[in-house]
């Protein structure tokens, strides 16, 4: 015995020194070892493992260690149950034969601890190795694992065995495991079609079903599901589970409050993961009241939990109750993660209450509570959001490590906030510290770059985006395209978009930089390939093609635009509305545009003020001021552009009164201060009806000064009545406030000729001359 070594090896699955202890005790008798072992067989297994090592010993001195299958299979699931598999697996080895019963206890061993992939390699030595076939007991297990490890292949041969055994008859479990396996693993109709084809069905397999639909994003296929079962077979607390969270991710509260009424009969509702599903529910989609109740119901109260109910509170905007949810939280010892501080910091943000927020950034440090990438990229953009934006930078200056999204955020809101100069530094920087810029960050300096109009710098870019193999980025793409386009270098930009894997956000940047450069029928064509390309233009594009049908003015475009719009049924869309009735009124087709303006419930006052324009600029004025009056009577109030558009009518139509009417009104009803634009509405006006003295003392009395419009409506009054001695007055007045405009020399050199002062007219001329202003040619469109 001397030359024996004491150590914790193992020999037939137990250690060696407890060996030694039942070779030096006398052996019991015949008698007194089979009470012992009936005993370790019938008992359960106590939470100790010293009496299971003692009758493990006693197993084997007296020699049922290699061919009782049942104290073997008792052994087995023993050591399972105190987490040692590998124990497990030594008393398996020792045991020949092995049967299908002992196969199935070391699959369930290692299954049971989460081994899973042990346990299927178990089963395929039972395959391989052995005669013992599989049954309804070994082929759930099977199929579990497989669902665990995401092993698809495995699994639909596993499958295929139980077909061929016939395991499937008179049995649920085994479908049961195969319908969760295939949910599991994403295939859904797979799952679907075993559980039909399964002869028996309980609430297991019911319940694997919902579940799959629900957790495969067939939230309305699994609320289904459930509503069948319950005509043939009674939900448990996982099936109510699955059935909460398919209402909870179709946000229909009505269902997912009948659900809980359901849970609250049958009892349901005292399953710990009821009431989280419950929680979770009334947190999305119910208000914070019933997020509230349904937390005070949770007998145990996790931070996960805390997080949902402060996470209800903050997106209704209750910052108050969520901070007193915070300290209740951190009173009960509860500890708070990265996720409810950014939660929090987040509300400040939205609440626009920037001391709070500091004082709680203060906080925050003094306490020492988790302050990881989360928390600074919280108070980072929330910083930004307040316009706090030096402490967003002493905060970003402060970070010992700095994180990709720390720069990601302030490269966003530099470029938000058009701060162009800022964010094109931050990304030299990151490249200077050989960080790689993301995504991101590239759109956002891109887009700081167009508003800058920097081509120069944007080229820059561009060639760090190629060298960085960054350019099959479609976000990167459209916004180079934008900015090339912006900068008016539309070779390029229509290059980007012959090169990229486009989507419709390209095919629309492309389609607005024809539009806003002047390229109307290059716009239009374009709309034209992106329908014969079965691509489906969205609410962008139509506005982009309707403004550029609007700009030429040919009807049959429109029209045809108009058409693909009924299709897609978008008419009743307010802005696509407002653009069609836009786009009909530049047409001249004012019965087309009032049809849709009617058919149109509620009407937003830009509508209001297209359809008031169209008939003031086609000489409507009675129409105009009918659609004007309704929209009054209707409740919308007139904005500037309304009552420029009104006054644009009168003096097309030459209603005095009116005009001077409702620009009072404008003043004193609506107290809207008349721009240049409204001035130089009633100059023309009153200047038209001959009012000239009238029209003076307005442009005289003007609290802003007057611009040429103003100045040059009253010369063209003056010039219709032949009032040459006002027409010389106004003149040069008009020069002395804006001497560059060549419009009002020509007016007074044509006075003057008019009148016969033909050396008057040639001193205005060699002023202008003098003066270096030179007359603009004039064009036609013709």
């Amino acid at each position: 015995m001397h030359c024996l070594k004491r150590s914790s090896d193992l020999r037939n699955g137990i250690p060696f020194t407890l060996q030694l202890r039942s070779l030096s005790s006398p052996p019991p008798s015949t008698h007194e070892t089979n009470v012992i072992l009936h005993d370790f067989l019938s008992k359960p297994i106590t939470n100790i493992i010293k009496p299971l090592l003692q009758s493990h010993a006693l197993i084997i001195t007296t020699g049922h260690s290699n061919s009782n299958i049942f104290l073997a299979a008792k052994l087995i699931s023993s050591y399972s149950s105190f987490n040692k598999p590998h124990l497990s697996t030594q008393v398996f080895n020792s045991v020949n034969p092995k049967d299908t019963f002992l196969w199935n206890s070391i699959i369930k061993s290692h299954f049971s601890n989460g081994a899973y992939s042990q346990a299927f390699q178990m089963y395929l030595q039972m395959r391989r190795l052995s005669h013992a076939l599989p049954n309804q007991f070994t082929l759930p297990m099977v199929a579990a694992s497989c669902a665990e490890l995401f092993a698809l292949k495995d699994g639909r041969a596993a499958h295929v065995v139980a077909l061929k055994h016939g395991l499937f008859q008179g049995n649920s479990a085994v479908g049961s495991s195969f319908v969760y396996m295939y949910s599991k693993c994403g295939q859904v109709v797979d799952a679907s079609r075993v559980f039909d084809e399964m002869p028996v069905r309980d609430v297991v397999a019911w319940t694997a079903l919902v579940i799959g639909y629900v957790q495969n994003g067939e939230s309305e296929k699994g609320w289904d599901c459930f509503c069948e079962m319950r005509r043939s077979c009674r939900p448990n607390f996982r099936t109510v589970e699955g059935g909460l969270q398919a209402c909870g991710i179709m946000g229909d509260m009505l269902k997912g409050g009948s659900l809980h009424g359901y849970a609250v009969r049958t009892g349901n509702d005292s399953s710990q993961f009821v009431q989280w599903s419950l929680l979770s529910m009334y947190s999305k989609h119910g208000t914070a009241e019933d997020a509230y109740l349904a937390f005070r119901e949770m007998p145990s109260k996790d931070l996960i939990s805390w997080t949902a109910l402060i996470g209800a509170y903050a997106r209704s905007d209750l910052i108050h109750e969520c901070l007193e949810l915070f300290w209740e939280m951190l009173a009960l010892g509860v500890e708070p993660d990265g996720i409810i501080i950014s939660c929090l910091v987040s509300c400040f943000g939205n609440a626009g209450l920037v001391s709070d927020c500091k004082a709680f950034h203060g906080v925050i440090i003094r306490r020492n509570f988790e302050f990881d990438r989360t928390v600074v990229g919280s108070f980072l953009s929330t910083y930004c959001k307040l316009g706090c934006l030096t402490l967003a930078e002493e905060l970003f200056d402060m970070i010992c490590e700095r994180h990709v999204e720390s720069w990601e955020i302030m490269v966003f809101w530099y470029s938000k906030l058009d701060l162009g100069v800022k964010c094109v530094e931050l990304i030299r920087e990151m490249r200077h510290l050989s960080m790689r810029p993301t995504a991101c960050s590239l759109v956002s300096a891109i887009c700081s770059l167009s508003q800058l109009m920097a081509l120069r710098l944007g080229r820059s870019i561009h060639c760090y985006v190629i060298r960085s193999g960054m350019d099959e980025n479609i976000s990167i793409t459209n916004s180079l395209l934008g900015m090339y386009a912006r900068c008016g270098n539309l070779t390029i930009a229509r290059k980007l978009f012959h090169m990229a894997d486009r989507d419709i956000v390209t095919w629309n940047t492309l389609l607005s930089a024809y539009t806003n450069n002047g390229h109307y029928k290059e716009s239009i064509e374009l709309f034209d390939q992106m329908v014969h390309a079965n691509l489906q233009p969205n609410k962008v594009t139509l506005l982009t093609v309707l403004a550029a049908c609007s700009h030429v003015g040919v009807f049959d475009h429109g029209r045809r635009v108009h058409s693909f719009i009924k299709e897609i049924e978008l008419i009743s869309d307010l802005s696509v509305a407002t653009a069609l009735v836009n786009m009909y009124v530049k047409c001249g087709q004012l019965g087309v545009a009032r049809e849709i303006f009617d058919s149109i419930a509620e009407k937003d006052v830009i509508l209001w003020n297209v359809m008031i324009s169209g008939y003031g600029n086609h000489g409507d004025a009675a129409s105009a001021l009918e659609v004007f009056l309704r929209m009054e009577n209707s409740g919308v109030k007139p904005t500037e552009v309304s009552f420029l558009a009104v006054l644009l009518a009168c003096a097309h139509a030459g209603l005095v009164a009116e005009g001077k009417y409702h620009f009072d009104r404008m003043r004193n009803n609506y107290s809207i201060v008349p721009t240049l634009k409204h001035y130089a509405c009633m100059v023309d006006l009153l200047g038209r009806a001959g009012n000239l003295q009238e029209a003076e003392s307005m442009v005289l009395s003007m609290t802003i000064p007057p611009d040429g419009g103003v100045w040059g409506a009253l010369l063209g009054a003056c010039q219709i009545h032949s009032d040459f001695q006002m027409g010389e007055r106004i003149a040069r007045r008009a020069i002395e406030s804006d001497p560059e405009n060549d419009g009002y020399y020509v007016i007074l050199s044509n006075i003057y000729s008019s009148w016969g002062k033909w050396e008057e007219a040639k001193k205005v001329r060699e002023m202008m001359k003098n003066r270096g202003v030179k007359k603009v040619a004039g064009w036609s469109a013709v």
